[in-house]
């Protein structure tokens, strides 16, 4: 068999092509997990992607030639524990993902095509490899960032963070207590990071979300060391700060047209990314590889489920019963407007996210606030239907609407002409469906998720002009304890 080998150096992406049987194949190899020693996840993972197949000359055949081992050693036995799978994404590339249950002092990615070791493979490095729970923070923030491929900024950070300039952020916390704590109708957390030491103090009658905020801060303060910082994080899904009145830097997982919150990515996305292979079973990488149907064999109809927390959405079902032909959407529970549950029902069970991709087209309507699902609606390869919104998440800015999703009218009354428009434009449809797929793929993947966290942390660090103190009345939020080797490991084999 003979070869030809290309390498791209990039830090996160290697470039392979073969020669197999008398003609060419392009696989591309890419993502953080073939970086194991520098870059640390919950779940590690890379793609492998034959860049010569579409959707419409790829076969399950081919996915049966494509295999990864992922194998190591600890440093007191043989065997590392490690979990992995691979996931198809029936267009050609493959999701290839890794957990490890302990620290490895050596690891080895076997990729096989074909049952032969593609070029370079075995890719092997030399430890200590970190499990997630490992306290081993990079001391220069700006290695992690390169390590990890940050950008250096974001645009809804910047103008976020705006309005705050030399923050005397010990006098604005008081202001924030005195003006938001109701217990009855907000909840929220004053916190504090000192020395890479997470502490903070609740406030509300309804701080259960507040693991949230914790899952994430502790995430981070394990992989690398950021600056002292103090910062209130809202629990509710409504922003606080409305246009108007006293500019407050409160942290929320929403923002609106109306309000001045430091929008952070929604505590849904976020736990999703740190489970990741754990204890949820949708995340950004699950749904484009649990989706059984390409593009032309999805049923050209719109599709929704969901509960009754908008009034926009009894319109949905409204409109779904006059176009049965276009639109299949039902509730399936009534909560806010269980008087009308007579009307709109009956109620239907919950069925799996993925049999939404049974449909072409995915509806976007706002529940309370903004819906979280958007970034799993976009992963899917779905076209989304986005209702026009005051409401937004940390990424929403940078979406373009008839690239990445088609917009609807926030009453609705231009679906029906939408969902007629996608199903008599498949090509450009299909188009808008792929770019969105390819956007959740750039920005919105786990290692996304934690590079803005880490990069909004640090932007506001920057912002606070006196010392960080611990006040007396906070509680102290450890690490879980794992033994880790903490010293650097070596670098990987050569690529």
């Amino acid at each position: 068999m003979k070869m030809i080998i290309k390498i791209k150096y990039k830090v996160l992406s290697i470039i392979i092509s073969i020669i197999v049987h008398g003609y060419a194949e392009n696989i591309n190899v890419y993502g953080p997990g073939l970086q194991p020693h520098k870059v640390v996840l919950p779940a590690r993972y890379f793609f492998v992607n034959f860049t010569n197949i579409n959707e419409d000359t790829y076969t399950n055949d081919l996915g049966q030639s494509v295999a990864v081992e992922i194998t190591g050693t600890a440093f007191k036995k043989s065997h590392c524990r490690i979990w992995s799978n691979v996931l198809d994404r029936k267009d050609g590339t493959f999701i290839v993902r890794y957990k490890l249950y302990e620290e490895c002092s050596s690891l080895s990615i076997n990729i096989y095509y074909k049952n032969k070791h593609i070029q370079q493979s075995p890719i092997t490095f030399e430890g200590p490899i970190k499990q997630d729970q490992c306290v081993c923070p990079e001391p220069d923030l700006n290695v992690w960032l390169q390590n990890n491929e940050c950008p250096l900024s974001y645009d809804q950070i910047n103008d976020d963070l705006r309005p705050f300039e030399q923050v005397k952020i010990k006098r604005q916390i008081t202001k924030i207590i005195k003006k938001y704590h109701n217990p009855e109708s907000t909840s929220f957390c004053h916190y504090v990071v000192k020395s890479n030491e997470l502490y903070r103090k609740c406030y509300g009658k309804h701080i259960g979300f507040n693991m949230f905020a914790d899952n994430i801060l502790l995430s981070i303060l394990r992989k690398v060391l950021i600056p002292d910082i103090e910062l209130v994080i809202n629990l509710g899904d409504w922003p606080l700060t409305r246009k108007g009145s006293d500019i407050l830097p409160i942290f929320s997982w929403c923002g609106s047209d109306e309000s001045l919150d430091i929008v952070m990515p929604t505590y849904d996305i976020t736990e999703s990314s740190l489970e990741n292979m754990g204890r949820v079973t949708l995340d950004i990488l699950s749904v484009q590889g649990n989706v059984d149907r390409k593009w032309t064999k999805r049923e050209p109809r719109a599709f929704w489920r969901g509960r009754d927390s908008r009034e926009e959405r009894l319109k949905l079902i409204d409109i779904a019963r006059a176009n049965p032909d276009l639109l299949n959407a039902s509730l399936t529970n009534f909560f806010f407007f269980r008087n009308k549950e007579e009307e709109y029902g009956p109620k239907l069970p919950h069925i799996s996210f993925f049999k939404f991709f049974e449909y072409k087209y995915q509806i976007n309507i706002d529940g309370t606030v903004a819906a979280y699902r958007l970034p799993y609606l976009l992963a899917g390869g779905g076209m989304v239907l986005k209702q026009e919104s005051p409401y937004y998440e940390h990424f929403y800015r940078q979406l373009k609407p008839w690239k990445h999703y088609v917009p609807v009218a926030r009453d609705l009354n231009d679906l029906t002409e939408k969902i007629k428009w996608s199903r008599d434009h498949d090509d450009e449809a299909h188009t808008i469906a792929k770019n969105a797929k390819n956007f959740a793929n750039e920005n919105l993947l786990p290692h996304h998720i934690i590079c803005y966290h880490v990069v909004l942390l640090s932007e506001w660090s920057r912002k606070l002009d006196e010392e960080i103190t611990v006040e007396a009345n906070m509680t102290h939020v450890p690490q879980d304890t794992f033994p880790c080797n903490c010293a650097k490991g070596n670098s990987h084999d050569e690529l």
